[in-house]
């Protein structure tokens, strides 16, 4: 496995993976696929409308941008300094110790794991929809299917190729989004555009807590740009820009559209339209405006929106396996890399695997695969991800209290700590509402039994680390570390980059 450093580089640089691979934009792509901004606009924003019948959609939505690019601040500082696949595993091991840094794996494994899995129960219903519309009869499965194929096959390719794929998909996306926004706006309600849900004094109503932990459950995948670090070009810079963005971009999508229906529809209306009309409401208010081929589109975007999110899931979770495996936490034959595509080859057959077998398991219970596969995958996958974002604010504070001088004040401490305590109170709020969030009974062992799972994966992971501890001292002593297994010295000069100071069923998607 070759591997390349440089003198002022960052603590670890492995080329096991297709180095080299992937710019800005690329990883961006990655990135915004995962919060996959349509998936949320016609699903997420509606149906938070109808159901918790508050205004503050629009404001929600740009807060919760506020506190994760605060939280990105530290997160990309450290992406400066470590290189490596395993992303939030990696960061804790280096922040909280590597007994942590295993526990934090053995949640973002299944984390990740369902949030891919979850999306499959979505892409398929909407593509049985679309289908259905033309004359064509396809179960969600068979549809499902096809999808499953076609990540299963990019998966072991060459993760630029994934990349372009997104890059066409997300432009098209983002395109509509724009249009049907524009076209909103063009059109409000009595003739004249609004800012009435803009108003900030309606984030001190009661239900903006329950809002906020929706809207940040929107955004979970744009830190999947940090699992690809080691496939960017000048991963130092790259990924701080990319991871950057990643948050602006479906922060400002999601908050415009969330206003645009709100003119559109006048503020008093926007919660009677939403119940009405539930995730169908931005076709409703654009149809009148424009031809039918338009509407015909955004259907379809919907559908490759899935699509999309699921590919940069997949990325991610196989990418995960591939760092624990080269660092023998897994079995070795995980960290092995395709010797052409540079593709994590065991983690990502495996994650196929693992999707098929779940596919069939819901296809042949009869199980609804929309809320109890996509919905409540995405949700209790999105809880996991929190957790390893609260865990990373941490070991941030703890990397930077040992490397003083590797960033400035902000970076290093006062924005991970503002990070810290705003993930706090959203993590403790999602673990208590979970059971509103999965719409299950208050007596029911869901409310609760996630949670508690996550917990004995992270005691697992604990007592694997500890036996790696005694057993196989050499390979405890590589996790986080990469394929170089080293650490600058506290006194090593460190260029500072400069990047860019950025700050109902399918409401589960995340």
């Amino acid at each position: 496995m070759a591997r390349t450093t440089t003198a002022s580089g960052p603590d670890i640089v492995t080329r096991g993976l297709a180095s080299n691979r992937l710019g800005v934009p690329s990883v961006v792509f990655f990135g915004v696929a995962g919060a996959a901004p349509l998936t949320v606009i016609l699903g997420a924003i509606s149906t938070i409308y109808a159901v918790v019948g508050n205004t503050a959609v629009p404001l929600v939505y740009f807060v919760a941008a506020l506190i994760l690019s605060i939280f990105t601040v530290g997160f990309v500082a450290m992406s400066r300094h470590i290189v490596n696949s395993g992303a939030f595993y990696s960061y804790i091991s280096h922040g909280l110790g590597r007994v942590t840094g295993v526990a934090a794996a053995f949640i973002a494994l299944p984390a990740y794991a369902a949030m891919q899995i979850g999306l499959f129960g979505l892409l398929g219903v909407v593509a049985s929809g679309i289908l259905e519309a033309s004359g064509i009869k396809a179960s969600w499965f068979v549809c499902a299917l096809v999808g499953w194929f076609l990540i299963a096959v990019l998966g072991v390719l060459w993760v630029d190729l994934s990349g372009k794929v997104l890059a066409v998909l997300l432009t098209a996306e983002i395109t509509i989004v724009l249009i049907y926004d524009a076209i909103m706006i063009a059109h409000p309600a009595g003739g004249k555009v609004s800012a009435e849900t803009l108003a900030p004094a309606q984030l001190l109503t009661p239900e903006v807590a329950a809002m906020l932990v929706l809207a940040i459950a929107g955004f979970v995948g744009f830190e999947a740009t940090v699992v690809l670090s080691e496939e960017a070009k000048d991963p130092k810079h790259t990924i701080a820009r990319a991871t950057h963005w990643a948050v602006l971009l479906p922060g400002l999508l999601c908050g415009v559209s969330a206003w645009a229906m709100s003119v559109n529809t006048g503020a008093g209306n926007i919660v009677q339209a939403a119940k009405d009309e539930e995730t169908d409401l931005v076709f409703a208010l654009v149809t009148p405006y424009v031809p039918e081929a338009f509407i015909n589109v955004g259907y379809v975007l919907f559908l490759t929106s899935v699509f999309a999110a699921s590919l940069a899931f997949h990325a991610a979770v196989a990418r995960y396996q591939f760092a624990l495996g080269r660092e023998r936490v897994l079995p070795r034959l995980w960290g092995v890399a395709h010797p052409r595509t540079g593709a994590p080859i065991l983690g990502s057959i495996t994650q196929s695997l693992l999707a098929l077998a779940v596919l069939i398991v819901y296809w042949v219970t009869k199980t609804d695969a929309l809320i109890y596969l996509f919905a409540w995958g995405t949700t209790v996958g999105g809880l996991g991800v929190l957790m390893l974002m609260w865990g990373a604010s941490a070991a941030v504070i703890a990397f930077f209290i040992r490397h003083r001088r590797r960033e400035n004040v902000w970076r290093a401490q006062i924005a991970p700590l503002l990070a810290f305590l705003l993930l706090s109170i959203v993590l403790a709020a999602t673990v208590i509402g979970l059971g509103d969030l999965l719409q299950v009974e208050s007596n029911s062992i869901f409310n609760w039994v996630f949670s508690v799972a996550y917990a004995v994966f992270a005691v697992v992971g604990i007592l694997w680390a500890l036996v790696m501890r005694a057993a196989r001292p050499e390979s405890y002593a590589g996790i986080g570390r990469g394929a170089e297994q080293r650490v600058l010295p506290e006194g090593s000069s460190f260029p500072v980059s400069h990047s860019l100071p950025r700050t109902s069923d399918v409401a589960h998607h995340s």
